[in-house]
């Protein structure tokens, strides 16, 4: 399906500089929250004040991670994350984006809107097919995204704690296929009209439902009208 026509990116501005000290505001405020429950309001209303921005977050995973390591061992995969990160933290920074951390074979990024995070991950998949262009099969870089857009507590810039940084991860990492790029419903609405196709998907994980949106291709407009590019054909998952 293509995007709906009225849709809008909706910017809330750069993110705020980290001032380095959130992980210490956030421990003494959960201290406190802990210590007198009866405060939970005005505590929350604090740290979402502190802590809280209205982001997209980029969830990458590199796929085959067990397969790869049982057969040539954990050496051979560290040096395949670690290339995997060269390849992919400029495509973040050239979209406007900032890689957050890095945690094993997972890169997690943010961006102001969903639309910076989806052409990141596509120019992700590309420096990845670049990459193996000129290297063995057994170094080929594969991966799977997951996107989401919405209030998420941002620690020193270095840490994301939220439902839509939940909901990212669990399809970056678990849901999303070789290839796939996965949006959360709210990732989707926030895209601008007209310029993507997507198909809608829902997984049943345990007694939740995840309704999300698979990246097929871009549209743009050349002298012959509307045609569409860059379809993306997962793979079966590793």
């Amino acid at each position: 399906m293509s995007r709906k026509k009225g849709s809008v990116d909706r910017p809330h501005g750069r993110p705020r500089l980290a001032r380095g000290n959130d992980r210490a505001l956030l421990s003494r405020l959960l201290s406190e929250l802990n210590q007198y429950p009866d405060r939970i309001s005005n505590i929350t209303a604090k740290l979402r004040e502190a802590l809280e921005r209205h982001v997209s977050m980029l969830v990458l995973d590199m796929v085959g991670f067990s397969r790869l390591t049982l057969e040539h061992g954990i050496i051979h995969y560290l040096a395949m994350i670690h290339q995997m990160v060269e390849a992919a933290a400029p495509a973040v920074t050239a979209n406007g984006g900032r890689v957050i951390k890095q945690d094993a074979d997972n890169i997690f990024a943010i961006f102001d809107n969903p639309t910076q995070a989806l052409e990141a991950a596509r120019d992700i998949f590309m420096a990845f097919d670049a990459v193996n262009t000129v290297t063995p099969i057994e170094r080929h870089l594969c991966g799977s995204v997951g996107i989401g857009y919405g209030e998420t507590l941002v620690i020193d810039d270095s840490d994301l704690f939220g439902p839509e940084m939940n909901l990212a991860s669990k399809l970056g990492e678990d849901l999303a296929g070789k290839g796939e790029i996965l949006l959360t419903a709210s990732a989707y609405k926030a895209l601008p009209a007209d310029r993507y196709v997507f198909e809608p998907l829902k997984f049943s994980t345990g007694r939740v439902e995840v309704d999300c949106f698979r990246f097929v291709r871009t549209l743009f407009e050349d002298s012959g009208g509307v045609r569409a590019v860059d379809l993306i054909k997962p793979d079966a998952v590793d």
